[in-house]
């Protein structure tokens, strides 16, 4: 059956990365840690593990479920002591099982497995270089670069090559790298995504994209790794080396992990998700009270901003719409019609709560828009007497390069928008975002220390050549496989 493309509700989330070196239920363990991080890519999964000698890999389009079904014995064949993992969502080449990682391959220096969660921007002046001199890609990821990379003659002949590759390298990325006899983790110098370090209760050493895998498996937090630090985990345990300067640059971790992607039971950038929404929440009341009768959030990513909300306005809260666990969470139908279908599907509204009643809406963003307006016709519908959005970050106007799929700049609602017009796009009796400044100050970090590109458009990395997400799409081939 052919796999159906669906455009996107809102933006794309990062990926999702998980390894784990010397566990006799290491690849179990990895299919656990990537459950827990399918929030972070539903798109395609895959495990590659290694018994110290040899690697194998297996990946497929779709959720972790789907690919690792249970029926299919796929996690008992690839036991191993030794797994990485990767869900994907895509930020820079198309959905096709192609670009499915972890990416494994051989050369000189034997075989390699990697995984990567960000968006390189120079990815295409690399891609140019190699091609110009004969290479051939077989994805349309950047990922593959890396591979190229790592086998160029000249690097392969440096003391720390690993290091050296990643010197080449703009933009943001947190990477994965399973050898035979160990797992190379790095992140890059502005730490713009998340990456942390758990081990396990007999001494195992894991790496995630976030600390809610770690829950999955009963794994304790040690630390995160350090921006431009590359963490090697081999039978000696744990070691690290910089491939960049500490503190050469001012960190630029990505806020909107906290806003958005990141689950509520996560601790990223040293904060727990959960709490800094509520505390978003709470300035949110501050910044923009309203006179109402309830609270109620979009869930989820919504719910803890609208709990602080709640607290801070001493409105009540209730939780007005429900999500539907079975649609995914950011893909709908490129047909209007079957979009607003599946809105009401995904988010349907508790008549009870919102009827003849003054309700404040919070959700975590607005993007385009489309969807937040179904939601608050289903709301009048509902017989809600007024509507007050409310959203606990500032008004995208810029695209991200560095991870996030974003809709074009012509296709975000507050590009071109003032907030009266907003208003009036989505049918709300007042509308309130978070100022940037209130955003940052809920944060425990300085300011300065995090990415707000898509609401300022100042970029932290040079972005002059980043590409489109489909730069590396050159031409109309395609490919089927037994997924198909």
């Amino acid at each position: 059956m052919p796999n159906l493309n669906f455009a996107k509700v809102q933006m794309k989330e990062s990926c999702g990365l998980f390894g784990i070196f010397g566990d006799v239920e290491a690849v179990q363990k990895a299919y656990f840690g990537l459950h827990s991080l399918q929030h972070r890519g539903q798109e395609s999964a895959g495990i590659a593990s290694s018994d110290g000698e040899f690697l194998q890999c297996y990946k497929g389009m779709g959720t972790v479920r789907r690919v690792f079904r249970s029926s299919s014995g796929i996690v008992e064949k690839l036991s191993n002591p030794i797994a990485i993992g990767h869900v994907r969502y895509s930020t820079t080449g198309g959905t096709k099982a192609a670009n499915s990682q972890p990416f494994l391959a051989e050369y000189s220096g034997g075989q390699v497995a990697i995984a990567h969660n960000g968006n390189l921007t120079n990815a295409s002046l690399i891609r140019d270089e190699f091609e110009a001199y004969g290479s051939i890609f077989k994805s349309t990821s950047d990922t593959e670069i890396i591979i190229h990379l790592l086998a160029k003659p000249t690097h392969v002949r440096k003391p720390d090559p690993l290091a050296h590759v990643l010197s080449h390298l703009q933009g943001a990325y947190c990477l994965l790298f399973l050898f035979a006899d160990r797992i190379e983790a790095a992140r890059d110098p502005y730490g713009i995504r998340p990456l942390a370090i758990g081990q396990t209760e007999k001494g195992s050493y894991v790496v995630a994209s976030e600390t809610c895998a770690f829950d999955a498996i009963g794994v304790r937090f040690v630390r995160e790794v350090e921006p431009g630090e590359i963490v090697t985990l081999d039978k000696t345990g744990l070691s690290s080396r910089f491939f960049a300067q500490p503190g050469a640059v001012t960190p630029a971790h990505c806020i909107f992990e906290h806003v958005y992607f990141a689950k509520q039971n996560s601790t990223i950038f040293g904060e727990n998700v959960h709490e800094l929404r509520k505390k978003f929440g709470r300035r949110l009341a501050i910044e923009h009270p309203a006179d109402a009768d309830v609270v109620i959030p979009v869930p989820d990513s919504g719910t803890s901003a609208a709990i602080g909300y709640a607290e801070q306005s001493k409105i009540p809260f209730d939780m007005g719409m429900v999500r539907s666990h079975y649609i995914g969470r950011t893909f709908i139908s490129p047909d209007q019609k079957l979009r607003e279908l599946e809105v009401n599907l995904k988010l349907q509204v508790v008549n009870v709560v919102v009827g003849g009643k003054r309700v404040v809406v919070v959700d975590d963003s607005i993007v385009r828009g489309t969807t937040t307006k179904g939601k608050i016709r289903a709301l009048r519908q509902a017989g809600a007497k007024e509507i007050h959005m409310r959203v606990s970050c500032p008004p995208i106007r810029f695209p991200c390069y560095y991870g996030v799929d974003f809709p074009t700049k012509e296709e975000l609602l507050a590009n071109n928008r003032t907030l009266p017009q907003i208003k009036e796009f989505l049918e709300v009796d007042s509308i309130g975002y978070m100022p940037l400044e209130g955003l940052l100050g809920c944060a425990n970090l300085p300011a300065d220390h995090y990415c707000t590109a898509c609401w300022t458009g100042r970029y932290r990395i040079p972005v002059d050549t980043a590409g489109r997400k489909f730069a590396l799409e050159r031409y109309p081939m395609r490919t089927f496989d037994e997924s198909e």
